[in-house]
């Protein structure tokens, strides 16, 4: 299980791990993706650890509600919203998340394919 202390999300808002921040929210942050998905991809995060959407716990949706609200400006900031944008966030293994911490992926600047999800 990953802890605060060696998250790597956790460090990015610890300023301890390099990444260009496009916008900090107070208790959100927003950063370019290091290995992009589209032309334009944005990490939106909350600055407090919470795992996934699993670990949403009290007043967390609140914090959400708010890392959500930013999306909206900071997509208007990178010029996403102007051709559309997909926001994503995978939960758990078996979704593909990388990272154990809350995270929404924002996608665009071109046009994007389909949701594929395959079963195997």
């Amino acid at each position: 299980m990953t802890t605060p202390t060696d998250c790597v999300f956790c460090q990015i808002v610890a300023r301890k791990a390099p990444t260009e921040i496009i916008f900090d929210g107070g208790d959100t942050m927003f950063f370019y993706d290091i290995t992009p998905q589209s032309k334009i991809h944005v990490i939106g995060i909350p600055k407090k650890h919470i795992a996934s959407l699993q670990n949403i716990k009290g007043d967390d949706h609140l914090l959400v509600g708010k890392l959500l609200h930013d999306v909206v400006h900071v997509a208007q900031q990178v010029g996403l919203d102007k051709g559309g944008y997909r926001v994503v966030t995978n939960t758990g293994e078996h979704a593909g998340q990388a990272v154990p911490h809350l995270h929404f992926h924002m996608l665009g600047g071109e046009k994007l394919g389909p949701l594929n999800a395959k079963r195997d």
